[in-house]
């Protein structure tokens, strides 16, 4: 970089461009040990006390106590725990458990550090697919990415699809009450498949998706439900399952995974009931990339270059949308496919929930 000449370098803006690079550096580094205090209970183990000393909590949790104490400290030093220096204790805020200990909390955090270190497993992968222009099939990356995804997206299902999604579009909580027969296209887990069914006692669910081990984990979710007689799950594309008549077709986060999302809206076009909704819900964007410039949009780009968008090309990439798409080119999507009417019903700081009908 000799061509750079250092009197144009404004030292503020480097001081802060290597700040933030720091600080992101740190915080990968902590995501491990996030995961780690997940996976070794320690958040859980100081979730059920007071203050610790770093030897109580590693007879709780059952580990070594150097190590606990080590881990301790990088989670003091990343404010994820509160330390005590009078007493040498360690301890959690409400707060933290929130976000740290509560498996059941929407903002339980832990899961979601598996899809980066999915992302990190697949990085030859991504490379190989960024000299070839091929693409990278969901059910080809590290097993890591599932989990971390049905984790990520389980607990915001939970506090918010029943109560605030659904409601807000037009009748269809209604419909959903009198016994309607509803399709989750692209269902992964079936997680959100069993949350609705929980709800609606008198509807019929049908779950379909193409990679087979979401599938047979979908089937595992009902049944540990106790849903499986109202819930059925298949592996099929979006674009030809079987069925039709459906009160409801739901598209939870995947439309912008596929490599045909117009094929997908068309065929929901030909499966939808009289008077029937698509619910589409889509990672938060805005429609112009001077818009998305946030950290959630970070995130959701950087998964989209290595898992949507590599999973929509390998799907044929007829049209590769992106975890970014927009409102604007979701809408275009469902004109393309015969919708007369497209809105979003509600939004959060994650996620657009839009609704169309023919």
């Amino acid at each position: 970089m000799e061509h750079i000449q250092t009197n144009t370098i404004d030292t503020a803006k480097l001081d802060a461009l290597v700040a933030r690079v720091l600080g992101d550096l740190s915080a990968g580094y902590g995501g491990v040990m996030v995961s780690l205090g997940h996976r070794l209970g320690l958040y859980k183990a100081m979730a059920e006390a007071g203050p610790l000393t770093t030897h109580e909590l590693a007879s709780r949790a059952s580990c070594a106590e150097r190590y606990v104490r080590e881990w301790l400290n990088s989670q003091v030093a990343g404010g994820y725990v509160l330390y005590h220096a009078v007493s040498g204790t360690y301890e959690l805020t409400p707060e933290q458990v929130l976000v740290l200990a509560d498996e059941d909390s929407p903002l339980f955090i832990p899961n979601a550090w598996a899809v980066p270190a999915s992302m990190w497993a697949d990085e030859d992968k991504a490379v190989e697919a960024f000299r070839t222009g091929n693409g990278v099939a969901w059910g080809d990356h590290d097993g890591r990415l599932y989990c971390g995804v049905a984790g990520f997206y389980r607990n915001a299902y939970k506090a918010s699809l029943v109560s605030e999604w659904l409601p807000a579009l037009e009748g269809v909580v209604e419909r959903l009450k009198a016994g309607a027969l509803v399709a989750d296209i692209g269902c992964g887990h079936g997680q959100s498949t069993v949350l609705m069914a929980k709800a609606f006692p008198a509807s019929l669910f049908r779950g379909f998706d193409a990679h087979r081990q979401s599938v047979d984990e979908a089937c595992e979710v009902a049944a540990e439900a106790g849903v499986s007689e109202r819930v059925t799950f298949a592996e099929a594309a979006a674009d030809s399952y079987p069925g039709s008549g459906y009160d409801l077709i739901c598209f939870f986060d995947c439309l912008h995974d596929m490599g045909d999302p117009v094929a997908a809206a068309t065929y929901a076009a030909k499966a939808i009931a009289p008077n029937g909704a698509v619910m589409l819900v889509e990672p938060f964007a805005n429609d112009r990339v001077e818009d998305n410039i946030s950290p959630v949009a970070r995130m959701y780009y950087a998964a989209s270059t290595t898992i949507c968008c590599a999973h929509a090309i390998s799907d044929g990439g007829r049209m590769v949308l992106g975890a970014q798409a927009g409102e604007s080119r979701l809408a275009g999507v469902f004109r393309k496919a015969g919708f007369t009417r497209f809105r979003r019903a509600m939004e959060t700081p994650f996620n657009l929930i839009l609704e169309a009908r023919l």
